[in-house]
């Protein structure tokens, strides 16, 4: 029975989402599982990201200070390919280790 009333449950999951304030959470969260396809195969081979803060801090673990002092050059443009992938980064703070 299709009423016109109806709706699907990709739709009405993605509009509970919207107004728990959940969706972008869930986005920015994504962002970890999703680094190496986001950033491209050189710099997720030297990088982790381990997590993001409610705000949209990222946290990436970098393999060395030189690599870091790199990304953090980079960083402007990261955000941009993070943002193209819709996610709501708005900082990330690079960490050796």
């Amino acid at each position: 029975m299709n009423d016109s009333r109806t709706i699907g449950i990709d739709r009405a999951l993605d509009g509970y989402l919207k107004r728990r304030g959940l969706k972008t959470k869930l986005e920015r969260a994504s962002v970890v599982d999703d680094w190496p396809g986001l950033v491209g195969h050189q710099i997720a081979s030297v990088t982790t990201a381990e997590g993001v803060t409610p705000e949209g801090i990222l946290f990436v673990r970098v393999a060395s200070a030189a690599w870091m002092q790199e990304l953090q050059l980079m960083t402007p443009e990261i955000l941009r390919k993070l943002g193209h992938g819709g996610k709501a980064i708005t900082r990330i703070l690079w960490r050796v280790g």
